[in-house]
């Protein structure tokens, strides 16, 4: 069972509180998760898998750092490990791949098409450009939070999104272009 811990002050700190505090950040984990896999079932999977470990390793937790940080670290090391294992996959060709996932169902209505839109520009982003836009537009995390969850230095956390917002308006604008024909 794991055991209270004492923060700087000497206040006890219990781990239902630290329980909790896990357990207000699903959403933002389903967020998250939902907007790099873009299927709901394996995104709850995902979060699923998050929690779980983060409540298994709750001591790790140090106290007076950001609870919502250290969990996307967590699910960004399991979502760049479910990866890995489906590369390694790769010649089985009964599993779906990710793009099958991705476009399952079509949207029917125009924010429909907006969101495929907006899907297919980040599809097209590298993906170290693609996983800072979505955790500082869709996670919500700082730079310095997202730093921490890539285990790289600030600058780069910045320049990263900066050229990937770049890139993603330049997707945007090449598909918001009308292809016209000649019809006689």
């Amino acid at each position: 069972m794991p055991r209270d811990h004492l923060d700087l002050k000497g206040c006890i700190i219990r781990n239902a509180d630290k329980r909790a505090a896990v357990i207000a950040e699903v959403p933002h984990l389903r967020r998250f998760a939902l907007s790099l896999l873009r299927h709901s079932d394996l995104a709850d999977d995902l979060v699923q898998d998050c929690v779980s470990r983060a409540l298994a390793k709750l001591d790790l937790f140090r106290e007076g750092t950001n609870m919502r940080a250290w969990l996307f670290a967590i699910l960004h090391n399991l979502y760049v490990q479910q990866l890995r294992d489906r590369r390694r996959e790769a010649g089985d060709h009964t599993a779906p791949t990710e793009d099958d996932i991705r476009h399952a169902a079509a949207p029917d209505q125009e924010s429909g098409l907006t969101v495929r839109d907006l899907s297919r520009a980040l599809d097209a982003l590298e993906d170290e450009h693609r996983q800072v836009i979505l955790m500082i537009g869709v996670g919500e995390l700082s730079y310095k939070q997202a730093a921490e969850v890539l285990g790289v230095p600030i600058g780069t956390v910045m320049s990263r999104l900066a050229r990937g917002r770049a890139r993603l308006r330049s997707v945007m604008a090449e598909q918001a272009k009308p292809t016209l024909r000649r019809v006689k």
